[in-house]
């Protein structure tokens, strides 16, 4: 098995060694089709494949790093997903409204780009990711939570820019009026956050759940009331539909991408990007009507089997791949 040091942060040694090392793969293989996803691995993949000359080169974008960025940053970063489209023969993006956002920021033209489906990359397991009462109570007992407190869950990497300490400073204004409400962080703390949301959350500390990465996100979802997404960037948003199929509604950021996953009042509540206030008066109002958050619970779960289930997505999927190679 050939290695190809690739790693997520920038590092040119690391990365020219994988450009390489992916060069000679692709010229000894001979590939029909390649297949790349995340900016870094997509840009040193769409580079080798043209230059050895791999006849179908595909793309998925997933979000743009650069979305949140400003001046020579932004610059920088936004022609390098340029360079990587110049290269690509064919170009996915996970989400509808993503579609739309890249051409008009001229990153790839309109017909070049396709959304497989309804949007996601891999869409949602419903067998999987499903409610289950006797899960939910084992997970809350675990964690020392009541099981008549509404739960909020946020799953995915702890990064300034998917908005945690928003929602850590949100939770700390609800507990001030609400004595039963608990905050779940589900995932890797990439940027040392934990301290800075714990700080926020100084005065209801003991309301707050931290679990690191886990294998079992689905466990974390099923046994709470609403997820939170307060993202500043996402290209669609698949923890959504994930909570969607446990039964668990979403209060989450109006961005691109996260647009295509929420449907506003009927499968979730949307609020604005970096607006704190906003995020409270919805985690408020989640708590105040049990009715209405199970409601949307039920209908997010219909949502996701009828538009994002797995073996929908992974049919487009083939299907794609039979148009492309022709």
């Amino acid at each position: 098995m050939l290695y190809a040091p690739l790693v997520r942060n920038v590092s040119p040694i690391k990365d020219l060694a994988c450009l390489f090392i992916l060069l000679a793969l692709f010229r000894r293989r001979k590939f029909d089709a390649i297949h790349s996803v995340t900016p870094k691995a997509g840009l040193l993949a769409m580079l080798a494949g043209r230059l050895a000359r791999i006849p179908v080169r595909i793309h998925t974008f997933t979000g743009q790093v650069w979305a949140t960025r400003a001046g020579l940053s932004r610059m920088l970063l936004k022609n390098l997903d340029r360079l990587l489209v110049a290269c690509a023969t064919h170009v996915l993006v996970d989400s509808h409204s993503q579609k739309e956002f890249l051409p008009r920021e001229r990153v790839v033209t309109p017909r070049k780009a396709s959304v497989l489906a309804e949007g996601s990359i891999s869409g949602a397991d419903t067998t999987r990711f499903r409610p289950d009462l006797l899960l939910r109570k084992k997970v809350r007992s675990s964690l020392n939570i009541t099981q008549d407190a509404t739960v909020f869950v946020y799953v995915g990497r702890l990064k300034r820019d998917k908005g945690v300490l928003d929602l850590a400073a949100a939770f700390s204004q609800l507990c001030r009026a609400n004595t039963n409400a608990y905050l779940l962080v589900v995932g890797p703390d990439e940027e040392n956050l934990r301290p800075q949301i714990e700080s926020r959350c100084d005065s209801c500390i003991g309301r707050l759940r931290f679990v690191d990465w886990t294998q079992t996100p689905e466990q974390y979802m099923a046994s709470a009331d609403v997820l939170c997404l307060p993202s500043y960037r996402e290209g669609f948003g698949s923890v959504v539909i994930e909570a969607a199929a446990c039964e668990v509604p979403s209060l989450a950021s109006r961005i691109y991408g996260v647009t295509d996953a929420v449907v506003e009042g009927v499968t979730g509540v949307l609020h604005e990007p970096g607006n704190v206030e906003d995020l409270a008066c919805g985690m408020a109002r989640a708590v105040e009507n049990p009715a209405r958050r199970a409601a949307m619970g039920r209908a997010a779960r219909v949502r996701a089997q009828k538009q994002f289930a797995a073996d929908t997505l992974t049919a487009a999927v083939l299907q794609y791949y039979r148009n492309v190679l022709g």
